[in-house]
Parts: structure tokens; sequence; C-alpha cells
């Protein structure tokens, strides 16, 4: 199983980056999955997730209206459009896959509700 991340770069404060994660080994549409992100000193931070469909999204509070998941089931891949974007979104960002999150149209922000993880791809926000 492979989830490759990328699209990731410096970018000046308000400006947009997109992140793709590219998915190889596992029946895609069999997965829901989410984006996270690590900051220098802090622990990994849920940021948003999608239903295998498509049709269900979830994000944090402080990237609403920002950011937007996606995913394209033709190309096995999961989106991450981030636009207005801030010194503090500054992080490695991490694509999930989820297979399994009973009671829930997409996984939430426990990690362990993840079953495989990418290998995370730089994102730096410049003031």
């Amino acid at each position: 199983v492979q989830l490759q991340a990328s699209g990731g770069g410096l970018v000046q404060a308000g400006g947009s980056l997109r992140l793709s994660c590219a998915a190889s080994g596992i029946t895609f549409t069999n997965y829901a999955m989410g984006w996270f992100r690590q900051a220098p000193g802090k622990e990994r931070e849920y940021i948003a997730s999608i239903s295998w469909s498509g049709s269900v999204t979830n994000y944090i509070n402080s990237v609403k209206g920002r950011f937007i998941i996606s995913r394209d089931n033709a190309k096995n891949t999961v989106y991450l459009q981030m636009n207005s974007l801030k010194p503090q979104d500054t992080a490695v960002y991490y694509c999930s896959a989820s297979r399994n999150h009973p009671g829930a149209p997409v996984p939430g922000e426990d990690p362990l509700e993840y079953d495989y993880w990418g290998q995370g791809t730089l994102v730096t926000v410049s003031s």
C-alpha cells in the first residue's frame, strides 16, 4: 500500500496550494480519506476527511471556508485545495486512508481510525 502525497511548497500568506495524494495497493473506493498536518513541536492534527463517494466531508473549524477536500475515484487520488493560507498553516501534511469508522460516514480526528498513511509533504507559508 502506498499513499504518495505531493504539491507542498513555499507560498506567501494569502496564497493557495493544492495537495494531491495518489493511492495504490488498495481498493480506493473501500476507503474514506483524510488529511492531517503536523507543525514543528506539535502533535499531528486532523484537518479534514471525505467519504468513499465524496458526498460527505468534514473539516476542523480553523480551515472551514479556506480548505476543500475532494477525491477522484477514477484516479485513486484525494486532494486538499488550500486557499487564503496563513503562516500558522505551516506544517507537514499527511494523507490517510480509513476503512472502518463505525457509526459515521467519515472518519474523525482520531489517528487510530486510519489504516494507512502517506509520507507527508511540507507546506511553508511565509508572512
